[in-house]
């Protein structure tokens, strides 16, 4: 049995998330939109919670489409406040549409979301070396950096709490323990050449 980090104990759906996505480096613009949203929607809630409706969110918020999810209408995501395959929360619900515009406008300004996101670490990952799980920090002062500029770009839900969660997510930090496995095979794909990174 290999070991891994505490957080995700012995939930079936946690492990294989801990095992497969958490961590590793994500430069898709389309995965990233949907961490974020997911991250917004965990806010004062366990991230168990929102793995469990995650199903549900991608019915619901057309795949996390930006561009569909940017268009819709008050009465439109006031029917989505009544789907219990997601989490009823008004202005998690409402907060998705804003998301969804400033994400375009970013994509606009950058070339794609990844690009603006990556540039904070010089578009490489940063490798953290924590023996347990209490030496692992909440956010840092880059996660307060990247919140500031998103907050004065139009998004919601980007606290600094909830964007280090995001930078832990999709691999712009690793933070699994070094006891853990994969600690150092989200090393690697780090290390890979861009070309293998993105097959």
């Amino acid at each position: 049995m290999p070991e891994r980090c505490g957080w995700c104990g012995s939930d079936p759906l946690y492990v294989a998330y801990h095992d497969s996505e958490w961590g590793v480096p994500v430069r898709d613009d389309k995965t990233l939109f949907e961490f974020l949203i997911l991250e917004g929607a965990q806010a004062g809630l366990a991230w168990i919670t929102v793995l469990r409706k995650r199903e549900g969110y991608r019915e619901v918020f057309d795949n996390f489409d930006a561009q569909r999810i940017a268009r819709y209408t008050d009465r439109k995501l006031d029917r989505i406040l009544g789907d219990s395959r997601i989490i009823r929360n008004r202005l998690k619900v409402y907060g998705a549409r804003k998301n969804a515009q400033a994400f375009l406008r970013v994509q606009e300004e950058f070339g794609s979301f990844a690009s603006y996101m990556w540039q904070f670490v010089d578009d490489e990952p940063i490798h953290n070396t924590w023996a347990s799980m209490q030496e692992v920090p909440p956010s840092t002062p880059l996660s307060d950096t990247i919140s500031k500029d998103m907050k004065q770009r139009g998004f919601t839900f980007v606290g600094t709490t909830i964007l280090y969660a995001h930078m832990q997510a999709t691999g712009m930090v690793n933070d699994h323990l070094t006891s853990c496995f994969r600690h150092q095979e989200c090393h690697k794909l780090a290390s890979l050449p861009r070309d293998v990174r993105l097959r």
